[in-house]
């Protein structure tokens, strides 16, 4: 066994000690999009994170805005569970040509890359549709991502803190996840209420 994996073994260990039997579960904000297709995750996320708070007890914690469904568990748990600290959400670091930075980019060959800065641009143009009033820019988003050789897993709008249906008038957030080859890409952006006209 290598030092690193003796040294991962040994962090498991420290956190989900013999007999670890409770589990953090956040309903709501971690159903649907990545929720429904990886079942279970964010209760994961949110037991070891609880954990750490419980065990660091920070005053703040920072979160990447790129996950953003993986930072509203979190915001919610954090409310719910009346933990002392704050949630900052980090703005996604991208790339120059707008591709959010993640360690999966790295399993793109080199035309899939090319290609998969339709993501952000795809939700570039639809956050401008939707703010602008367009009932078909979502549809309009997913095109352009199949134009591209994305197999789309979703694209949606969603109020910001409960990701659920958006309400008129509250944040909002557009979410996608879809897939370029073997590797599966997650992007998201804010959108403001449609400009009445």
């Amino acid at each position: 066994m290598g030092a690193l994996h003796a040294g991962h073994m040994a962090l498991v260990d420290e956190m989900y000690p013999a007999g670890f039997a409770t589990n953090v579960s956040v309903s709501g904000v971690s159903d649907g999009l990545d929720g429904a297709a990886r079942p279970g995750h964010f209760d994961g996320v949110a037991t070891v994170v609880a954990k750490l708070f419980n065990q660091v007890r920070p005053d703040a914690a920072y979160f990447g805005e790129k996950d953003f469904q993986q930072l509203a568990v979190i915001r919610r748990m954090v409310a719910d569970m009346d933990f002392a600290l704050e949630i900052v959400g980090v703005p996604t670091v991208r790339e120059p040509d707008g591709l959010a930075l993640s360690s999966r980019n790295a399993y793109l060959s080199a035309d899939e890359r090319a290609r998969a800065v339709a993501l952000p641009r795809a939700l570039t143009e639809a956050k401008r549709a939707i703010e602008a009033g367009v009932d078909s820019a979502i549809a309009a988003a997913m095109a352009s991502l199949t134009d591209a050789g994305f197999v789309t897993d979703y694209v949606e709008l969603v109020d910001a803190a409960s990701l659920g249906a958006p309400i008129t008038g509250q944040l909002r957030r557009l979410l996608a996840a879809a897939r370029i080859g073997a590797t599966r890409l997650i992007d998201n952006v804010p959108v403001a209420a449609a400009t009445k006209v």
